[in-house]
């Protein structure tokens, strides 16, 4: 097995609203700080913040440079570590080309849904596929009430739902992301 080339990216825009309007969403600074230190403890290559308001990119700018240096790095060094691999960009084309500059080639895009699609594919299935090196992956998360149509049609993959014991399912965000991280990169105890 390879080594795993893996990223990930909240998606502000383009998602949908509850009446299933695109919209651009606001930051989160639970979403930044959480999904930011999930991704540095599996080792995420890169974690992605997609917004094109100019507003919320200096915000995301602001809180990176407070816990990277001065009182906040000395506060608390771990937070500066997580927002280490934190980056912002205003598209979700402006992070592919990041990828393909880093990696030299696309990263093959997976969506995450609460429904399942013909392109479903299995955590343990995408699992063998990442752990197999040959290839960078990137899932992609939206907020809102999800991402757009044209996005989830833009993806080689979607990721089959978490499931929970009940039939309640509506995961906060940053408690998806954990999951999903633990099922594709964490320990392998559950195959």
């Amino acid at each position: 097995m390879g080594e795993p080339r893996f990223y990930l990216a909240l998606l502000h825009n383009p998602v949908y609203n509850k009446r299933m309007e695109v919209i651009t969403t606001t930051v989160t600074n639970f979403d930044l700080h959480d999904i930011a230190r999930s991704s540095k403890t599996y080792d995420v290559n890169k974690y992605y913040i997609v917004n094109h308001l100019d507003s919320q990119q200096k915000l995301v700018g602001r809180m990176k440079e407070y816990w990277s240096g001065d009182f906040g790095a000395e506060y608390n060094p771990d937070r500066k570590e997580a927002f280490s691999i934190l980056d912002i960009k205003a598209e979700l084309t402006e992070v592919i080309a990041d990828i393909k500059s880093i990696e030299k080639e696309e990263p093959i895009l997976i969506t995450t849904d609460a429904r399942t699609y013909p392109n479903t594919i299995t955590y343990k299935d995408l699992r063998e596929k990442i752990h197999s090196g040959d290839r960078p992956y990137l899932v992609l998360l939206g907020t809102g009430w999800g991402l757009t149509k044209e996005v989830m049609n833009s993806t080689e993959y979607i990721l089959e739902p978490i499931y929970g014991r009940g039939d309640y399912n509506h995961l906060s965000v940053r408690s998806a992301a954990a999951i999903i991280l633990d099922r594709l990169l964490g320990e392998s105890w559950f195959s």
